[in-house]
């Protein structure tokens, strides 16, 4: 064997394992890439990793809350149940019930009994003054009910409703999936059952206004600070513990 061909067997020798290093480099780099959770099959995981309120939010619309009372031709003023049932309905109205704090009481006009609707309109707006609801919260308005030869009084108001979101989706096989994500249905249940137990659905469209501080206290105790004069409340003789020695 000449020179010439000894130095290319010897470059040969040394360049076949190199293509075989490279190449066993770009296989194993290649099966790690595909064994990377979330990018199999084109999947993204995105919202997976959202919080279970964005992924299953619950949506707070206002919808009116109505009580109808028949009033007979002939009557004067609302009988025994029917002024339970408006203080049952003003119940859940001042229980936090309500939207925009305004309760409307709608009178038929034009039917036979009209005189005896308006006689029970004055028993509704005497019953809604003993649970101190104000003239500018109460609004009166008529109208006319054709067809019916007894149309009812309407007390209505606006109220928050909460509906939950709607559970059940399971779209993988959970013990086939590998990539240990939170699943779709997951944290569903709790904000459904939580939708339905919220008391007052308005609450969770932000905080409530706190009530205004009363400052009589306040300004009395900062004037005592003031003038260097002890903040301290003073107690009676009748207020002070008296330890009596043993004998």
């Amino acid at each position: 064997m000449t020179a010439s061909r000894k130095v290319r067997a010897h470059l040969n020798a040394r360049v076949v394992p190199a293509a075989l290093r490279a190449v066993c480099v770009w296989a194993a780099a290649l099966s790690l890439t595909a064994c990377r959770p979330g990018e199999d099959s084109g999947h993204v995981a995105g919202w997976t990793l959202l919080d279970a309120s964005q992924r299953h939010p619950i949506v707070v619309s206002q919808q009116p809350a109505n009580l109808s009372l028949r009033v007979a031709r002939g009557s004067h003023g609302l009988n025994p149940g029917q002024r339970s049932q408006l203080i049952s309905f003003l119940n859940k109205y001042r229980s936090g019930d309500t939207g925009n704090g305004r309760i409307t009481v709608s009178v038929p006009t034009g039917a036979p009994n009209e005189v005896a609707a308006l006689q029970s309109v004055a028993d509704v707006r005497e019953i809604l003054r003993d649970y101190s609801l104000d003239e500018t919260r109460i609004s009166v308005e008529p109208y006319r009910a054709e067809g019916d030869p007894q149309p009812p009084i309407r007390v209505s108001y606006t109220r928050f409703i909460a509906e939950g979101p709607t559970c059940g989706q399971w779209p993988q096989n959970l013990s086939a999936d590998t990539r240990n994500l939170p699943h779709p249905n997951l944290g569903c249940a709790t904000q459904r059952n939580f939708a339905a137990q919220v008391a007052n659905p308005a609450d969770l469209l932000g905080p409530r206004t706190m009530t205004p501080a009363v400052g009589e206290r306040r300004d009395v105790q900062w004037d005592k600070f003031t003038r260097g004069e002890s903040t301290i409340a003073r107690k009676d003789q009748d207020e002070r513990v008296q330890v009596k020695g043993a004998n």
